[in-house]
């Protein structure tokens, strides 16, 4: 694999025309990927295309319809590459993973009963929580939190491993904060789930960006994601398990399909979306290809290559932030903060300065043209756990187009706050 230099770097960042923008007199710096990434050009020309060219229903017998449908039963195979399945109709297309993981729940739920219990955690978004809490009051199912270890804000595996009984239907984890960047170790909690008979649902929304998704080696029995947290438009993709998806009961009008891959789509899709989430994936394969030594690769092997560069390149700039956060006397960083643990955490940093409001830092970095979130990013739990409510935290996510003189700008400019 071919790192991937700052050169190579800088000649992706010319795919992406939001880059370009400035802000008194600098470029922007987004640091607010974890919230939404910015698209490359081909995504913006593959939904103007759908636009211009095949904006039609699902299912006409006339050409505009029908090459709309050709391309949504590509991106049916094309997804299932992408998070590591192999059977297109596994694959559901939705406004968002929060719509999508509520329909979900709630069909589940249907097969739970009185007595029964199922797992979410206190380190995961809000939709991986209260989606599962809801449907659980509903049937009457008591919810069990796995702690977080607040000292390095990373899941408590024995406490995880004392709440599974016989009794667990279902697991519901995230495979990275989304708050402070922490990787769980999704395919341990699988095995010890299955051991119990219980299915696993992993929310990979803030994974998906940097690290392979592969849900074949994770065993799990459910996956979402969202397609505009890895350079694509505003659209909620699940994966199931086809026998799964096949038995639960979808809840959705008559006259729809009620067979795969069309069982769990409720509604008129968003199918420009589903077109520009496509070229996203096309860009990532591009990421790969260019990595790869030598040889043709095949497009899921072209993500492997994608994401080995990127991830390399990514910890990079990781261990440059962390390095000179750590020199600001006035700021704390939350979570995992060794050089040495960066295999367990993604390039996602939470911080606070002792005195500044997280809201008041946030408007500062802005005023400077670096674009970070502040607040609980709906870890509400975590934040809760941590003492940080309603202050929240400052959140600065970086991804594979950022620069190590952005990362360097956003120190200094940190630096000014004492």
């Amino acid at each position: 694999m071919k790192p991937l230099s700052e050169g190579r770097v800088i000649e992706l960042r010319g795919q992406f025309p939001a880059l370009a923008r400035e802000h008194q007199g600098l470029p922007l710096v987004y640091l607010d990927g974890p919230a939404g990434t910015q698209v490359p050009r081909r995504v913006i020309e593959a939904m103007s295309e759908y636009f211009s060219r095949c904006n039609a229903n699902h299912g006409g017998q006339f050409p505009t319809s029908q090459d709309s449908d050709a391309w949504v039963d590509r991106a049916h195979d094309a997804f299932a590459d992408f998070v590591g399945a192999k059977d297109g109709r596994e694959m559901v297309f939705g406004q968002n993973m929060t719509s999508l993981t509520f329909a979900l729940a709630r069909a589940l739920a249907k097969t739970w009963e009185p007595g029964d219990e199922i797992i979410v955690t206190r380190l995961d978004h809000d939709a991986n929580v209260t989606p599962w809490v809801l449907a659980a009051q509903d049937a009457g199912v008591t919810v069990q939190y796995v702690r977080t270890r607040l000292e390095d804000c990373t899941l408590d595996m024995e406490d995880f491993r004392q709440k599974l009984t016989e009794k667990t239907r279902l697991v519901a984890v995230g495979a990275a904060s989304n708050s402070v960047g922490t990787i769980n170790p999704i395919s341990e909690m699988v095995s010890a789930a299955h051991h119990f008979g219980a299915k696993v649902f992993v929310d990979a929304v803030h994974y998906a960006p940097h690290q392979r998704m592969d849900v074949k080696a994770w065993n799990c029995d459910f996956l979402a994601c969202s397609a505009y947290k890895y350079f694509g438009p505003h659209l909620g993709i699940l994966w199931g398990r086809r026998e799964l998806l096949e038995s639960l009961e979808a809840y959705k009008v008559r006259p729809a399909p009620h067979e795969l891959p069309g069982k769990w789509m409720t509604g008129t899709q968003s199918f420009e979306s589903i077109v520009g989430g496509l070229a996203a994936l096309d860009y990532i394969a591009e990421i790969g290809k260019s990595s790869a030594e030598d040889g043709e690769l095949s497009q899921s092997q072209a993500y492997d290559s994608a994401f080995r560069a990127i991830r390399e390149y990514e910890m990079r700039l990781a261990s440059q932030f962390i390095g000179g956060i750590s020199a600001l006397s006035r700021f704390k960083l939350w979570g995992i903060q060794s050089k040495d643990r960066l295999a367990e955490r993604m390039p996602t940093f939470a911080v606070t300065h002792e005195s500044m409001p997280s809201i008041e830092v946030a408007r500062y970095l802005g005023e400077k043209g670096i674009c970070v979130w502040h607040g609980h990013y709906y870890a509400l739990n975590l934040s809760t756990d941590l003492g940080r409510e309603p202050a929240g935290m400052v959140r600065l996510g970086l991804t594979h187009y950022n620069l190590a003189a952005e990362v360097e700008r956003t120190l200094g400019a940190l630096a000014e706050l004492g």
